[in-house]
């Protein structure tokens, strides 16, 4: 068998155009998230809502911060075999460590001043601060991510080192899955539900593990890891002969995966309104509800994962905005939650209907993080850490 590095080595700085796509879509998805949270019916923190929110946010937190694991794993082994270790975690210290670092001490206590200015509007932002980093609590907001990854990718370092074929398996599952993508995505069910269900029965799906501003959803932290060494296998070696393969069953079959996502969805909201209606949201909240939501999640997960990059995979057409917000993505993502959170702010005492509300806030959240990412990347040397 060939190593790793061979295999693989026709492929390093190649830009896939699909998968860019769907990283840039993924991001909108994020902001959209993030922009009609406070205007959903259940939970809502504006006087305005809309029931329509509720379902955009059940689907977008049931899949796409486990999409942008997956798609971060696609390249680290290819990265772990065509640098030094050294210079590899060194890269990912710089894109990853050095922004959580920065944005947990400015972006973060930015974002939630607002919030807490509606609690008590004579509170100084210095005082607010002072506290957040002291006394806390620290929240990171979205940028969770960030440090998780970071430790992904420091164990996969340690795992590539120890066998940099341990994922070869996965990898040739892939190449076989070229034209039969229903057998790698069985494979992703059965192990993300292996590895989520149990935990969410045991840690229950509001637990967080928290020490400052680093932060991850307890039953949630196995299925992250599960899609992004997932991808791993995936991008370990002969990915245009793979699964994500532009030429493959799956980029010629994203209709019918479309249609496989609506089945777990709405049964996902058949067990919201027996949680809601008849066991009148009960906590802690019963085994076999847990497990039937765990297993209508991961099937969602998995489904909209090959939906998503189905589409893309097999699109021909120009996508000019998403291809323009390529090398602006990242800094999107990591700078667009205060920006947002003081849209809502401001839009909190004007009496519009919630769709206007969601709508001013994700249209400009976009346009000002988009602006403001654009002008720090211009700094010299900030493009390689956004």
């Amino acid at each position: 068998m060939a190593p790793a590095q061979a295999r693989v080595a026709p492929h390093i700085g190649t830009r896939n155009a699909a998968l860019d796509h769907a990283r840039s879509f993924l991001t909108l998805v994020v902001v959209l998230h993030h922009a009609v949270i406070p205007y959903t019916h259940f939970g809502h923190t504006d006087a305005k809502s809309w029931i329509g929110f509720d379902f955009v946010v059940a689907a977008t937190d049931s899949f796409f911060m486990a999409m942008f694991f997956f798609l971060s794993g696609l390249f680290v082994w290819p990265s772990l075999s065509h640098k030094t270790l050294a210079t590899h975690i060194h890269d990912r210290l710089l894109r990853l460590a050095l922004p959580f670092a920065i944005a947990a001490v400015t972006v973060i206590p930015i974002a939630y001043y607002a919030i807490a200015l509606r609690h008590d509007p004579d509170l100084t932002f210095a005082a607010f601060w002072w506290k957040t980093v002291t006394v806390g609590p620290w929240p990171s907001g979205p940028l969770w991510f960030v440090w998780v990854l970071l430790g992904f990718d420091l164990l996969a370092s340690l795992l590539h080192r120890l066998s940099p074929h341990l994922l070869d398996p996965m990898n040739r599952l892939s190449q076989e899955s070229f034209d039969q993508p229903a057998k790698f995505y069985a494979f992703l069910l059965a192990v993300t539900a292996a590895v989520y269900i149990p935990a969410l029965i045991y840690f229950g799906p509001n637990r967080w593990f928290e020490f400052g501003p680093f932060s991850v959803q307890a039953s949630r932290v196995l299925l992250y890891a599960a899609y992004f060494f997932i991808g791993a296998g995936i991008g370990a070696a002969h990915f245009s002969e793979g699964v994500l393969s532009s030429d493959g069953r799956l980029a010629k079959s994203s209709w019918g995966w479309l249609i496989a996502t609506l089945v777990p969805y709405c049964l996902m909201w058949v067990l919201i309104y027996i949680k809601r209606a008849i066991l009148g949201n009960l906590d802690p909240q019963p085994i076999w509800y847990l497990a039937s939501y765990g297993l209508f999640f991961v099937v969602f997960s998995a489904s909209i994962l090959f939906t998503i990059l189905g589409f893309f995979l097999g699109s021909k057409r120009p996508w000019y905005l998403l291809d323009r917000m390529q090398g602006d993505a990242y800094g999107i993502f990591l700078v667009h939650y205060p920006i947002v959170l003081w849209l809502q702010y401001w839009l909190f005492d004007y009496d519009l209907p919630a769709i206007v509300k969601a709508t001013i806030a994700f249209v400009l959240t976009v346009a000002f993080s988009w602006a403001l990412t654009a002008a720090l990347r211009k700094i010299p040397g900030a493009t390689h850490v956004l």
